[in-house]
């Protein structure tokens, strides 16, 4: 017998009919196993003349293939359907949990909400916020501050270069003061500004210091500068941020790029001063630099430094974290625990 469309539209009807995988192979098996209708045609075929078995087998084949994609199809469905049932039975009903307390939302990292703090203390001190890039070319990050190649300076920072350009041309900024440069190209003094943002340097982690940080700086030029004026400001900043106990003091130090230079450290707040293992028994915590702006840099972007005179000051604002939130060791910051994130 030569199967027809009544064999397809009978298989048809028993496929859709399978409630399962398992009864989808047995199905398949009796529709096109080896003691199927469908087979016994095949063994059939032997006993037509050539042009009846050319016809015949073709018209087998055509009844296979479409009883196939009824099985596949059905097989697909009934995947499907089995895939859903297993993702509802492995769901977890959270309701008793979500019902016994309110959920915890989340909020800003503490150190971006204390960079968001600072900029507005500096803005209520008339400064301006500016930003820049975090990958620097090498005169930005390091030439026009006065550092030139080979310079003993660059010592003091442990540099990240990027494989781009020339070899030790692109670097992740070590500072923020690249964005100074940038500022006094774009705008002509009077300049009260703070550039707060990520930096990077290969610093091996302690209490105190982390390879990746967020640092301020500030920049003031105008006419008539003091090293008087750094100096209030910096006064001003700690009362204004940490409270009217805390104050600052500037240590003498060196930075290329100004001169005179200081360090400028702030009462330790965990300790108050007395001492102890953050504060390394002093009593103070250095904050940042600071100092009055090179004359070489102003030259650097073409200001004219007999006319100019500005200062500059920056800071880990990680740091002041550290300190108003009375941390004692920095890495907490980047560890992200759930248990310390939970207090701040």
């Amino acid at each position: 017998m030569i199967p027809d469309d009544s064999l397809v539209a009978a298989a048809s009807g028993r496929v859709a009919a399978a409630s399962s995988l398992e009864d989808l192979v047995t199905l398949e098996g009796e529709l096109l196993g080896k003691k199927s209708t469908l087979a016994g045609a095949q063994k059939a075929l032997g006993g037509l003349v050539p042009d009846e078995r050319r016809e015949a087998g073709q018209r087998l084949q055509a009844v296979r293939r479409e009883i196939e994609a009824l099985v596949a199809e059905r097989r697909q469905a009934l995947e499907e359907t089995a895939r859903t049932a297993r993702l509802a039975a492995d769901r977890l009903d959270l309701t008793e949990v979500l019902a016994s307390e309110p959920p915890w939302r989340g909020h800003l990292h503490l150190v971006q909400r204390t960079r968001d703090e600072l900029e507005d203390v500096f803005v209520g001190m008339g400064f301006a916020v500016a930003e820049g890039p975090e990958v620097e070319t090498d005169w930005y990050n390091f030439e026009a501050l006065n550092i030139p190649p080979a310079h003993p300076a660059r010592g003091m920072w442990d540099t990240l270069y990027l494989d781009l350009g020339e070899p030790e041309t692109v670097v992740l900024r070590t500072h923020t003061s690249p964005v100074q440069i940038r500022l006094m190209q774009m705008q002509a003094p009077p300049i009260f500004a703070v550039m707060p943002g990520r930096c990077y340097r290969r610093d091996t982690p302690d209490a105190r210091h982390i390879p990746t940080f967020n640092q301020i700086e500030g920049l003031v030029v105008d006419r008539d500068i003091s090293f008087a004026d750094l100096a209030g400001t910096i006064e001003t900043f700690t009362g204004a941020y940490f409270g009217p106990d805390i104050h600052s003091r500037l240590r003498p130090s060196y930075f290329p790029f100004t001169e005179p230079s200081a360090e400028f450290e702030v009462t330790c707040t965990i300790c108050g001063g007395t001492g102890c293992r953050t504060c390394s028994l002093t009593g103070w915590i250095e904050l940042g630099g600071c100092g009055m702006v090179d004359p070489a840099v102003f030259a650097a972007v073409g200001l004219d430094a007999e006319t100019w005179s500005g200062f500059a000051f920056g800071f880990g604002i990680d740091r002041c974290a550290q300190m108003r939130h009375e941390i004692p060791d920095m890495r907490v910051l980047l560890e992200n625990d759930v248990r310390f994130l939970r207090q701040i």
